[in-house]
């Protein structure tokens, strides 16, 4: 069933009513509660109804699911932080998370380093062109769209467009492009992002497929388990599932193409200003943006993949001076130095960062150059493991003795 695609729409009407493409998604969430399937399920709530408020909530009551249907895109929230630090990661308890091609990617992540057992997960991917800062998307709204954010009940992002849905039912929608051009729109990591469909989770849904008018998502199935959750809720009638037409098909992969073209324009913009520098301005141009720092360790506290239990940057470990601001630039150095391979690009860092260092730029672009060196993309796959974990044919064949120092982890 791996690799197998539907179009599917949730059978309940209140779910296809508060569902924005057919309700899939809280049907199946609602579903594997109800079936055993899973303990509890990890969505996003708006708090006390607002849409720039999500908040990451763990359900155990199947009709709780109903209250996070529908799409928050002002909402980036760190789901696989919650996963390792809140809930043991899944070690304890079976769970359904509802996660975006990032979050998904983190939890890879971890669970290669034994932070995570997705063992007891089942990821229920999304499909992402981006999400928006809170604070940014209401300036914007005011600013640009003209209008109220509390009369906004729905956004969109698609065809390179940003599109607004008012509470009467009208809509406005300006070039996304323009927008990021004025410091508007996605967040800056969103746009440079290259992966859009979410297919290392275990169920990738999306509305990209799905022909205009129709209420409903494009599912693909990404693994064993994925399938089994989506065949057992056809089953149970609970799901409505039919092939998607070669059209479909080709309008999906259409979408992708472009959404990851445009994600190219972006890192060339980023990218290309810092390799046109010289080293001694690219050096000059990040050691300014350090000496910004004030050793709140957002940065650190927000990454959902550093896990260390006792963190080189405190004082106490001698590597970093304590009562210093900005602190000795080994700081953001070290942070560099542990998470560059396994950066997935979330752009939590950032988000947390009180002195606006564009810190997820250095880490990708960081990143970029290790997968180009070891042939790795950070995420992608539970079975691939880190480049310094492992050692290839080649290099055991290597004369250098000073190699055998570096393979054990």
């Amino acid at each position: 069933m791996m690799g197998e695609m539907y179009i599917a729409e949730a059978t309940d009407e209140r779910i296809r009513e508060r569902g924005e493409h057919g309700g899939v998604v809280t049907a199946l969430l609602k579903f594997a509660l109800e079936s055993g399937m899973v303990d509890a399920v990890l969505a996003v709530k708006k708090r006390n109804g607002n849409r720039y408020d999500g908040v990451p909530s763990l359900i155990t009551e199947p009709e709780e699911v109903l209250e996070c249907a529908g799409v928050l895109h002002c909402a980036p929230v760190n789901v696989a932080r919650c996963v390792k630090e809140y809930l043991d990661g899944a070690k304890g308890v079976r769970l359904a998370v509802v996660c975006k091609p990032c979050d998904a990617r983190a939890m890879i992540e971890l669970a290669k380093r034994e932070q995570i057992n997705l063992a007891n997960v089942i990821m229920i991917g999304m499909n992402c062109t981006g999400t928006l800062a809170p604070s940014v998307a209401r300036k914007m709204l005011v600013e640009e769209f003209g209008v109220d954010p509390e009369d906004v009940v729905r956004e969109d992002i698609d065809d390179g467009k940003l599109i607004i849905t008012l509470g009467d039912g009208s809509t406005r929608e300006k070039d996304l492009k323009e927008l990021e051009e004025r410091g508007y729109g996605r967040r800056e990591n969103c746009r440079r992002c290259e992966v859009s469909v979410p297919r290392m989770a275990d169920l990738a849904c999306g509305k990209w497929g799905v022909l205009e008018g129709r209420r409903a998502t494009f599912v693909e199935v990404c693994s064993e388990r994925g399938g089994e959750l989506l065949r057992r809720a056809a089953e149970a009638g609970v799901i409505r599932v039919e092939a998607p037409s070669k059209k479909a098909i080709d309008e999906r992969e259409r979408k992708e193409r472009e959404a990851l073209e445009r994600s190219k324009e972006w890192q060339e913009r980023y990218f290309g200003e810092l390799k046109e520098m010289s080293s001694e301005e690219r050096r000059r141009y990040w050691f300014d943006y350090f000496d910004r720092c004030i050793k709140c360790f957002g940065c650190r506290d927000a990454c959902p993949i550093c896990y260390c239990k006792e963190c080189y940057l405190e004082a106490w470990r001698g590597f970093i001076r304590g009562g210093e601001v900005p602190p000795e630039r080994a700081f953001p150095l070290i942070r560099l130095a542990h998470v560059a391979d396994s950066c997935v690009n979330c752009g939590q860092c950032q988000d947390a960062c009180p002195a606006e260092i564009p810190l997820s730029r250095l880490y990708q672009a960081v990143n970029k150059e290790l997968q180009r060196v070891f042939k790795y993309v950070p995420g992608m796959s539970v079975e691939e493991r880190p480049p310094l974990t492992v050692i290839t044919e080649e290099e055991l064949r290597n004369d250098d003795p000073l190699l055998f120092l570096r393979t054990e982890m």
